[in-house]
């Protein structure tokens, strides 16, 4: 991979590449769960759309990037397999609104929240920053060599939802 690193819905993508950009658009309900290493300059993000794949262990199976309990225990591990330490991960929530759902019948994007917090907290994994709820769209983007996250809402321009912490370590593997 080199550049603009696209995560799709129900999709998670890992770069170890500090010529990465790592992003996804149009999030509504769902969540975008980000978590970079600024040692070792790894990042990933995850992109799921529900919180509980016991609705359909079938389609968990086919794709976990799908439901938080099956994607985030992924997206952790596989971070941590391209050398990031779990301790370390600076991790950001973006997502979660109520699009589509202005009258709270389904509350999927509450319900994604509350798996995600309960996963994180099992995993002894604080949130650093999140953008959640409301009811507009996000589109999020995390540059991999200063694990700057850059925050787009419909019709807000763009910011900083995290600042960098600056370049990563020199000398990675």
């Amino acid at each position: 991979m080199n550049g603009l690193v696209v995560v799709g819905m129900a999709d998670c993508r890992f770069s170890g590449n500090p010529s990465d950009t790592l992003v996804t658009y149009a999030l509504g309900s769902c969540i975008a769960l980000i978590v970079h290493d600024p040692v070792t300059c790894v990042g990933g993000m995850l992109h799921f759309m529900l919180p509980d794949s016991s609705i359909d262990a079938d389609k968990a199976k086919r794709n976990p990037w799908m439901f938080a309990d099956t994607g985030i225990p992924r997206l952790l591990n596989s971070v941590c397999e391209m050398g990031g330490i779990q301790r370390r991960l600076a991790v950001y929530a973006v997502g979660g609104a109520q699009v589509m759902d202005e009258q709270g019948i389904f509350n999927i994007g509450k319900r994604n929240a509350l798996a995600m917090r309960k996963l994180l907290w099992k995993a002894g994994v604080m949130l650093r920053e999140e953008d959640l709820g409301g009811n507009l769209s996000r589109s999020v983007r995390l540059e991999i060599a200063t694990g700057k996250c850059l925050l787009r809402t419909a019709g807000i321009p763009e910011r900083t939802l995290c600042a960098a912490a600056g370049t990563c370590a020199q000398g990675r593997r």
